[in-house]
């Protein structure tokens, strides 16, 4: 697993969370800015899925393959599933959805670490 992008990724997501949770203080609904950064995370987790798989055929390591397949793939899936509550949702607790969506990407990423290392 490609540890840079890892961590860059934990971090833009701990970043997308407070942005979140300060709109939903604020009582205000997600904007452009927010949905940017998720984008940019969005493409992080792509290429996470892309560059893990490729290392997991070519590793010797005894990972369990199903469930860092898993992961990877349900990283990529919470983001936009986030969203769209965000997005449907017209009362604060769309920004309060998608800050939970946000922090379980950091979780993700380090089970993700933890298969990889272990």
């Amino acid at each position: 697993m490609y540890q840079p992008l890892t961590w860059t990724l934990v971090g833009l997501s701990l970043v997308a969370m407070v942005f979140a949770i300060v709109l939903a203080a604020l009582d205000r609904r997600i904007n452009w800015t927010l949905l940017g950064v998720l984008g940019v995370i969005e493409v992080g987790l792509l290429a996470q899925l892309v560059v893990g798989i490729v290392q997991l055929t070519g590793t010797s390591r005894d990972v369990s393959g199903p469930f860092f397949v898993g992961y990877l793939i349900g990283a990529l899936l919470v983001l936009p599933l986030g969203a769209l509550w965000a997005l449907a949702e017209s009362s604060r607790w769309g920004a309060g959805a998608l800050a939970v969506a946000c922090l379980v990407i950091p979780v993700l990423e380090l089970r993700m670490h933890e298969i990889w290392v272990a």
